[in-house]
């Protein structure tokens, strides 16, 4: 299982319609081949900032299989109006799971 987060920074004042946006996105990633969950997380102390955690089968369900295809592009077409810069993504692989 691999763990994508994507650090996303908004313009200011987009908070609520981005939100609305990947709401309605979600289900694109619910439909996408490998993609096992799709979660959103706000910063507290940066408000404009969120990461989406999103957990893939694998490396290539999301970088070779999703990425570039019309789910991606339509994926992108309702969220990156908002984006402050484009996001930063890493892919995790758990370590431990303490507890």
């Amino acid at each position: 299982m691999i763990l994508e987060i994507a650090q996303i920074d908004l313009k200011p004042g987009s908070e609520a319609d981005f939100e609305a946006a990947i709401a309605k996105a979600a289900e694109i990633f619910r439909a996408a081949a490998g993609c096992r969950s799709f979660a959103v997380r706000r910063s507290v102390e940066k408000p404009q900032r969120y990461r989406l955690l999103i957990e893939w089968d694998t490396l290539e369900a999301h970088t070779k299989d999703f990425t570039g295809s019309q789910a991606w592009k339509d994926y992108r077409a309702m969220v990156s109006p908002y984006f402050e810069a484009p996001p930063q993504v890493e892919h995790t692989e758990l370590a431990l799971q303490a507890f």
